[in-house]
């Protein structure tokens, strides 16, 4: 791989983490999940489709394709949704970590829809991968001091909407390699982002209402969160295919350390260097997925 690959890859993961840092600041000053969900969708949304209308992508679908689109983009909505639930309740890291067992997740979905027997690699991979997540989660609440009960009580939703997260993602990218695996990304990114937007929009509409910032960095962290988002999707879109990355893009699972590094400078946040431990394992293991040679 060029430097500009590999350069190109750690900037992707650089800011995705930091949007998920942004996230929180904007959490922390009145806006709401719905509301970051539906903001950052609808400017990457915005911004892909002008990039499809200069670029001229051709727009033919399938029979089958509205309605593997819309299954997509259904499981995205969630995936958002409860990817950004998890940020807002955990340590950004740990959010991240527990959603970087979607590789596990693309496994089963594969299994159980396709019937498609997983690698060995991969069952190999599944129990050091969880031991380090449970490192990370601190799940018996011994770094904390708090034991495994009270420790559940601090972080059960925020790991429950991670996993979650993990699971829809799993799902979608199965979806996507079988049912719309030859469309051109682009579309495929345009036609989720909508779905998700429009998704949002309506839950918004119909319930929650909109949650604009009450304070200066609230509108930050809501205006840097769609900015990071939106440009970090571009880039994977457009500029990924040029530089030739396929087949290592396993090193933007680097994210959730960029995260825990942005964290810690910008919001404060320390995790014990057992649950940095537990972290790396997670992130090598991801990494080692999806860099083996097939």
């Amino acid at each position: 791989m060029s430097f500009k690959a590999f350069a190109t890859l750690l900037l992707i993961a650089l800011l995705m983490g930091a949007n998920h840092v942004a996230a929180r600041f904007a959490f922390a000053n009145g806006v709401d999940v719905t509301t970051a969900v539906a903001l950052r969708s609808t400017v990457t949304t915005l911004v892909v489709g002008f990039i499809i209308w200069r670029a001229q992508v051709p727009r033919t679908l399938s029979f089958k394709h509205p309605f593997a689109l819309l299954a997509i983009g259904l499981l995205i909505a969630i995936q958002s949704y409860c990817l950004y639930s998890a940020v807002s309740k955990l340590p950004v890291a740990l959010a991240l970590l527990g959603f970087n067992t979607y590789p596990l997740w693309i496994t089963l979905w594969a299994r159980v829809i396709y019937q498609h027997r997983p690698e060995p690699a991969v069952l190999r991979a599944m129990p050091i991968m969880l031991l380090g997540l449970a490192l990370a989660l601190d799940v018996l609440g011994a770094a904390s001091g708090l034991g495994a009960r009270a420790q559940w009580e601090v972080i059960g939703e925020g790991v429950v909407y991670a996993l979650v997260a993990a699971a829809t993602f799993g799902l979608a990218m199965v979806l996507t390699q079988h049912e719309a695996g030859d469309l051109d990304g682009r579309i495929r990114t345009f036609s989720t982002m909508a779905t998700v937007a429009l998704l949002a929009w309506l839950v918004i509409g119909w319930e929650t209402g909109l949650h604009l910032p009450n304070a200066p960095q609230g509108w930050w962290g809501l205006g840097m969160l769609s900015f990071l988002y939106g440009t970090g999707f571009t880039i994977m879109f457009t500029v990924l295919p040029k530089v030739g990355v396929v087949g290592n893009s396993a090193i933007m699972n680097v994210e959730p350390i960029f995260a825990l590094i942005l964290a810690w400078l910008l919001l404060g946040q320390s995790i014990a260097v057992i649950q940095v431990v537990g972290g790396l394992v997670v992130v090598a293991t991801v990494m080692y997925l999806g860099l083996r040679k097939r």
